[in-house]
């Protein structure tokens, strides 16, 4: 099968760690020094609004650097909101500290459900899957000195949101601003965008990437939620995106049409590869991702595990035994 048009990734040049950028009109951004394999260059914190009314998202992780930089950001302001697209360790921990710090309210969908997973031997954290510069589940972004790969516990499970939201709320205000939940589940259950509607922008997360697409790890991580959320999105017609990691899409139309086509194409070859007689999930993945280094295979397992549960659900691919799709499963076609 011909492949897709790769997917138009744009390099972010400089962090400029512990900086407070301006990078649109009311939108600066401070970026974490929280580089790896799954982040890029770190966690982008972004502030919508000036003095009285401030709107932070996704505060980013606990690390002392970070949140000193934030504070020294926000001197003299007022913070109104802390917006959280969703709960892994790099986007919402610090919310807690920034809530004391300014009696300011977190909002965000709700807490990361709780699932039990017979099959996670080692968890997966949840950021990057195919990414800038080559193929490769988190594989390290070209100019990035990135920590050895880590494969662990991402979720923050004590962050609940003190106002729930659900899709299409008003999350936020302030002069010149209105901040809007968008739903996105996929890469987590609880996922939210927010939309920026005077500026017809929006704020993406891990849902859409600058740098990369996104791993989507069962149990929660959801493909088929995933690309109704990417069609939706699509649908949106945004002028520009604002990811929490990497730099800003300012051709969305383009950049979204090939993420879908990526998935689609990815799906295409995992059904592939079960007709072709690979029955489980390492099989498949020494296949697809023979070009990624074997200690990135874990993550690469979790997608295709993604991608087999929707295709058991769309009644292409069954498992042996009828049970749900796991990880050690055997598949076979329809």
């Amino acid at each position: 099968m011909s492949r897709p048009d790769p997917i138009p990734f744009v390099t972010l040049d400089d962090p400029r760690y512990g900086e407070v950028v301006e990078v649109a009109p009311l939108v600066r951004r401070v970026i974490a020094r929280n580089p790896s394999k799954f982040t890029y260059h770190g966690t982008g914190t972004y502030l919508v609004g000036t003095g009285d009314h401030v709107t932070v998202i996704d505060p980013g992780p606990i690390q002392d650097d970070h949140r000193d930089a934030l504070a020294a950001a926000l001197s003299g302001q007022r913070v109104r909101a802390i917006l959280v697209t969703h709960c892994h360790a790099d986007h919402s921990p610090l919310a807690a500290w920034l809530a004391a710090e300014t009696g300011a309210p977190t909002v965000g969908f709700g807490p990361h459900p709780r699932l039990d997973d017979p099959d996670a031997d080692v968890p997966v954290t949840g950021e990057g899957g195919e990414r800038a510069g080559g193929e490769g589940e988190g594989v390290e972004s070209e100019g990035v000195e990135a920590e050895p790969v880590k494969v662990e516990e991402t979720t923050d499970h004590d962050f609940d949101p003190t106002i729930r939201v659900v899709d299409g709320e008003v999350a936020a205000t302030g002069p010149g601003y209105t901040l809007r939940a968008v739903h996105t589940p996929g890469h987590t259950s609880n996922h939210l965008c927010f939309a920026f509607d005077e500026q017809r922008s929006l704020f993406t997360g891990d849902h859409v990437m600058g740098w990369s697409t996104t791993v989507i790890a069962p149990p929660d991580g959801d493909m088929r939620a995933y690309l109704e959320s990417l069609r939706r999105v699509i649908g949106r017609r945004d002028d520009l995106l604002w990811p929490t990691h990497g730099s800003p899409v300012t051709e969305p139309g383009p950049f979204l049409d090939a993420f879908l086509a990526h998935r689609l194409h990815r799906e295409a070859q995992v059904l592939a590869a079960v007709r072709d007689g690979r029955t489980e999930v390492a099989e498949m993945v020494k296949v697809l991702y023979a070009d990624v280094r074997e200690e990135l295979h874990r993550a690469a397992g979790r997608s295709v595990l993604a991608h087999l549960a929707k295709l058991v659900d769309d009644g292409l691919v069954v498992t042996d035994d009828g049970a749900r799709p796991t990880l050690k499963a055997v598949y076979r076609p329809v």
